[in-house]
């Protein structure tokens, strides 16, 4: 038995695997609960899609895949901006346009190189077998920082999340607030590409968040929950991945979506086998036992 658990650290290759899962899941799940909170789900899969573009030329240049994704994710949220801005356009649908345009435009540059189905199944599904120790180094800076600015800034992003008008009402520039959350999304989307891929990021970002905001109404619980049960996901379903011969990434998304399953059955105050097992024993008879029908 221990066995199971020691065999996959002999290789370096699955210690920097291990390393970067838990590091992603990590930093997602602090991300995530914002996302959560702010109902953006949407949005982060638009960026996850529309960061692409600039990707694809990053890997095709030989550059910096963070550099490539931040740009193309500040002109696609400056897009959204303009077309969401027209009358007869909401802000929904302008995403909806734009990120499949340049979802589309980014798969257009990457069939032009000759091994490009490679290439494109290792963005888009991840290759979290490939991280090196520079990849660990780069990702837990970016980390680092995403979380660092989400903590110094977390009063603001929550006085948003819940209520705009009084956050505009106290003073808070709730304009700049939005941007840098959208950059910080970006930079954790980002990261998480190698892990995770391109398709999947967006169940990291919202999956554990979600469990977490099923077991506690409190934020900075929520906080440590989602970033606990995204780091525990990401090991386990790297686990599951080396003894079954499982793609990582799906791997990961599927012990966390378990995660939140059984949660959403069980969890201690809102599951709703939980719920119907605690009505059932405060109420053990049914109504009509204690007031049976006259003669």
């Amino acid at each position: 038995m221990i066995q199971w658990f020691t065999d996959p650290w002999v290789h370096e290759f699955m210690q920097n695997a291990f390393l970067a899962a838990g590091l992603v899941g990590f930093i997602c799940g602090v991300t995530g609960t914002f996302v959560t909170l702010k109902g953006l789900a949407f949005m982060g899969d638009a960026l996850a899609h529309a960061i692409f573009p600039g990707v694809v030329i990053s890997y095709i240049a030989g550059g910096s895949l963070l550099i490539g994704a931040v740009l193309a994710a500040v002109v696609v949220s400056m897009l959204i901006g303009l077309v969401s801005g027209h009358t007869r356009l909401s802000n929904d649908t302008a995403i909806g346009v734009l990120f499949v345009g340049a979802f589309a435009l980014g798969i257009a540059m990457i069939s032009t190189q000759q091994t490009y189905t490679r290439d494109l199944t290792s963005i888009l599904v991840g290759s979290i077998l490939g991280v090196s120790r520079q990849d660990l180094i780069l990702t837990a800076a970016i980390g680092f920082l995403v979380v660092a600015v989400i903590m110094v800034s977390r009063r603001e992003l929550t006085a948003i999340a819940f209520d705009r008008v009084f956050a505009e009402a106290a003073g808070i520039r709730v304009g700049f607030y939005d941007q840098l959350f959208l950059v910080l999304l970006s930079l954790t989307i980002v990261i998480s590409l190698q892990t995770v891929g391109n398709i999947l990021v967006l169940a990291m970002l919202v999956t554990p968040a979600a469990t977490a905001r099923l077991l506690t109404v409190r934020l900075a619980p929520m906080m440590g929950l989602a970033a606990g049960i995204g780091a525990a996901s990401g090991i386990a379903g790297l686990y599951a991945s080396y003894h079954i011969a499982l793609s990582s990434g799906a791997a990961i998304v599927l012990v966390a979506t378990g995660v939140f399953g059984f949660v959403f059955l069980f969890g201690p105050h809102s599951g709703i086998v939980t719920t119907a097992v605690r009505r059932r024993l405060h109420y053990p008879f049914p109504e009509r036992d204690h007031f049976p029908d006259p003669v």
